[in-house]
Parts: structure tokens; sequence; C-alpha cells
């Protein structure tokens, strides 16, 4: 009984509008509206800087090179790890000072 009072309250054009033109559904779509644009805004931010990662391009050049030996692969490794670090370290400072502002 209750589920088909729920049902027809929802299905009913005039009640949807009444709940739409409320202050507190209107808050919840702002704030809603908010999170998703900051989300993508950080997304997008986040993909940018993966795309000018130093990582990436080391990454990318190495996989194009066949090595000679394992010696040779061991110290690209390396190399790419190190660089790794480094660019964590760096992301890590820069979202320190961001959460501080």
């Amino acid at each position: 009984m209750l589920s088909r009072m729920l049902i027809s309250l929802i299905n009913n054009l005039h009640v949807i509008e009444k709940l739409a033109e409320s202050r507190p559904i209107r808050r919840a779509a702002q704030i809603t509206a908010y999170a998703i644009t900051k989300a993508q805004i950080a997304g997008r931010d986040a993909s940018e800087r993966v795309l000018r990662s130093q990582t990436l391009r080391q990454v990318r050049e190495e996989a194009g090179r066949v090595p000679g030996d394992l010696g040779e692969m061991g110290s690209r490794f390396k190399k790419v790890r190190e660089t790794f670090v480094s660019e964590m370290k760096e992301g890590w400072k820069e979202g320190s000072r961001q959460i501080k502002k």
C-alpha cells in the first residue's frame, strides 16, 4: 500500500514540479553540480600532468628500444624509477601547497 502511494506521488507531475522548486532540492542540485564540475577540473588537470610527465616520456622511449643485455635493461628501469620518484615528490609538495591555500 505504501509503495503504491509513493509511486503515485513520484509519477505526479505537479508534485515533482513543487519538489523541484523547493529550496532543499535546488540546493542539493547546486552542490551536486559544483562537485561534478570540481571533479572534472581535477581530472583534466591530472590527465594533463600525466601527459607532461617525464616518466611517461621515458617509458615510451625505453619501450621503443631493444635492450642489449639484462644490465642495460636494469639501468633503464633504474632511470625510469628515479624519474618517477622525483615526480612523485614534486607532486606531493605541490599537493601540500594547494591544501595549505
